[in-house]
């Protein structure tokens, strides 16, 4: 496992998924600082260090953002394409986290160059254990250059 701290963007707008990933996270030991914002709009601000987020120093690039789809004020699958198209974050991986298995939502994601769409399981054990699989995944085993 990594040694030193990797950032993750969660973009999650309800408290208790949010609470469950940051939660489960920490009981793999994946080690991480998470920045969880609750809207698209506001998400995009941080990645294009607009207003309270203009200083690089206290707005770090991240290494993985953790995204679900539907969002206040910029839904998933608008953020996931604005990041893509941006030739300074398209090399951020960006996993879909959701709970929607809709044939569309799928598909959109991935026409919109997604590096992987995970649905949120139901039951406790299969999240924690999502969560530890994706963590291992695209923090330990994926062979990447951590942009800063």
């Amino acid at each position: 496992m990594l040694s030193e701290p990797v950032y993750i963007m969660l973009v999650e707008d309800n408290p208790d998924h949010g609470e469950l990933v940051v939660r489960t996270l920490a009981e793999h030991r994946v080690p991480n600082r998470i920045w969880h914002f609750t809207d698209g709009q506001t998400a995009l601000d941080y990645l294009f260090r607009r207003g309270a987020y203009a200083d690089p120093a206290s707005s770090p690039r991240p290494h993985l953002i953790l995204l679900d789809l539907r969002l206040p004020r910029v839904d998933g699958l608008e953020v996931l394409r604005i990041v893509k198209e941006n030739r300074e974050l398209r090399s951020i991986p960006v996993v879909v986290l959701t709970s929607s298995a809709a044939e569309q939502d799928v598909a959109g994601a991935y026409r919109n160059h997604v590096n992987s769409y995970l649905v949120k399981p139901v039951g406790y054990e299969e999240f924690n254990q999502l969560m530890g699989d994706m963590g291992f995944y695209w923090l330990a085993w994926n062979t990447k250059r951590l942009n800063g």
